[in-house]
């Protein structure tokens, strides 16, 4: 018998979208327009007028190319978050777009938060889920990155972490963390779901740069997301590395909550400057994953419909989606 209840929809930066109409697959976790330049190098930049162009052709070529139907876009508050740029580049690449709120870990967190307690903070969060970011409307559809490092949060990061959790909580959006190095992902979901927050509306972030398998099935087991989202940034951890990781977790009967993207974070990985690019999954990492096994099925498992279950809330069941 099939529930009449209306179906959860993906909150993007140019309106509601059915789920079931994303039949190509995701990237859960990118930065499309980006600010963390801290040092003054221009590095950590991805531009809104400079590298939009780059960005958008990047995406229409994946959704030619692979079918590209979804970016998890995850730059929150103090990271230089743009929602009208990132609505242009969604309706010029014709791939859907979500936008975040959050903050993400300390070294970028924004004068606010020390200002705040935990209620105040949920209540800034919330309020921008309702109404909008800034005089945008347009509305966040999840929370995150959400950062912690270290193997537990700081003050001010545990302070972060519950507000997230208590916005999730009010709003019915998921949380995507950032781990710093993969660190700490234990802890963080500790504080999330102690906040209410149930695991399968949570993705531990950069899992991919924890060698840990013990953790990784700890996280799964819980029913949290173990997000692999850093594929092919070689000077954290190799490729290599990472599939051998990715493996052991489908081998322990996992691959219905792994998550998989590349987290590109400044210019210089765009392949117009040489880099790997939001491609590198579809056209490196994948093909050696079929290579050492992994099918068709697993692949939509973990880069479609694990991404709209996890943004939905949907349960277990890959039919759902």
């Amino acid at each position: 018998m099939h529930s009449t209840a209306p179906q959860p929809m993906l909150r993007t930066v140019v309106g509601d979208l059915a789920p079931g109409s994303v039949r190509g697959p995701a990237l859960v976790h990118e930065h499309l327009v980006l600010d963390l330049d801290h040092r003054g190098d221009g590095a950590a930049v991805l531009h809104p007028d400079r590298h939009a162009a780059a960005v958008t052709a990047e995406l229409a070529a994946l959704r030619e190319e692979f079918g590209l139907g979804l970016v998890v876009e995850l730059t929150c508050r103090g990271m230089g978050r743009d929602a009208a740029a990132l609505a242009r580049i969604a309706r010029d690449a014709q791939v859907a777009v979500v936008v975040a709120t959050g903050w993400y870990y300390e070294p970028f967190h924004t004068p606010e938060i020390a200002a705040a307690d935990v209620d105040e903070l949920t209540a800034t969060l919330v309020r921008e889920i309702d109404t909008g970011i800034g005089s945008t409307g347009i509305r966040p559809g999840v929370l995150g990155e959400i950062g912690s490092h270290g193997d537990t949060p700081t003050a001010a990061e545990t302070k972060v972490l519950r507000a997230a959790a208590r916005a999730a909580a009010a709003t019915g959006l998921s949380v995507a963390t950032h781990a710093q190095l993969g660190r700490g992902g234990l802890a963080q979901l500790e504080l999330l779901t102690a906040e209410g927050v149930e695991p399968h509306r949570i993705s531990i972030g950069h899992q991919d740069l924890l060698d840990d398998p013990a953790v990784h099935r700890e996280i799964a087991a819980s029913g949290a997301y173990v997000a692999f989202d850093t594929v092919g940034k070689d000077s954290y951890q190799s490729d290599d590395t990472r599939l051998r990781l990715l493996l052991a977790l489908l081998e322990a009967g996992h691959a219905d909550r792994a998550l998989l993207s590349c987290d590109i974070s400044r210019h210089g990985y765009l392949r117009t400057e040489g880099g790997q690019g939001y491609g590198h999954l579809f056209r490196s990492f994948l093909p050696k994953a079929r290579a050492a096994g992994v099918d068709d099925g697993l692949i939509d498992l973990m880069t479609r419909c694990n991404p709209l279950r996890f943004l939905t809330g949907a349960g277990a069941g890959v039919e759902e989606i």
